[in-house]
């Protein structure tokens, strides 16, 4: 195996081109319109299986454009998670891009209520005015909330992105997303993070970006 001289502002490049080529090579068929997605999946954990685990609700793409296109919020389980988003694309795009698991009074509440913090955001994020897309990529009590609050009618997410990572309720967390008819994308299985969640959003403000 040699070395590749690359200069720095190609290696990027260079990465996707591999990517393209490995998965014609293992003939995984990713369709067109959720490629930069699933490719920058891949590229964050040079994980192949992504092109197989990671599922779209009905005209997921298009729909998580549109709201991102016209001002919806992302809320992300992680501060992990808010800063790999890139906060120059989203601010060029008008987007806010919040956190409230690090607010002292939402550690407090969780602790008098004995809930995990991210079921306490998840309610912060309710109150948001705004459309409001989830990129969860650490708690599934964070999806277990959504879905709750959705079963009851109290709030209805925008979009949900569903990668936690782990092995307590993880699965099962993010099939409660994908048997409802939120608009999502949800990695199958227990792979996942919080640069998975800031990934894809990533590859949404990359891509609107340039075609704005």
């Amino acid at each position: 195996m040699s070395i590749e001289h690359i200069l720095p502002g190609d290696i990027e490049r260079r990465s996707f081109e591999i990517i393209e080529e490995e998965l014609q090579k293992r003939n995984l068929y990713v369709p067109e319109e959720k490629k930069f997605i699933v490719k920058r999946a891949i590229h964050t954990t040079a994980d192949f299986e992504y092109a197989e685990t990671l599922a779209f609700s009905e005209n997921a793409v298009s729909k998580i454009s549109e709201l991102i296109c016209s001002g919806a919020v992302i809320v992300t389980d992680t501060n992990m998670a808010w800063a790999g988003i890139n906060k120059k694309a989203a601010s060029e795009l008008g987007i806010d891009v919040k956190c409230f698991m690090a607010d002292e009074d939402v550690a407090k509440e969780a602790v008098s209520r004995g809930v995990t913090r991210a079921t306490v955001s998840m309610e912060r994020a309710a109150m948001i005015k705004k459309p409001v897309i989830f990129a969860v990529g650490n708690a599934p009590t964070a999806l277990i909330k959504i879905r709750e609050m959705y079963d009851n009618g109290t709030f209805a997410p925008a979009a949900v992105i569903g990668v936690p990572v782990g092995f307590v309720n993880v699965e099962a967390a993010k099939e409660l997303i994908i048997e409802t008819d939120m608009t999502y994308i949800v990695n199958r299985g227990r792979k996942g993070g919080s640069n998975v969640a800031a990934a894809i959003i990533n590859a949404f403000l990359y891509t609107l970006k340039v075609s704005s």
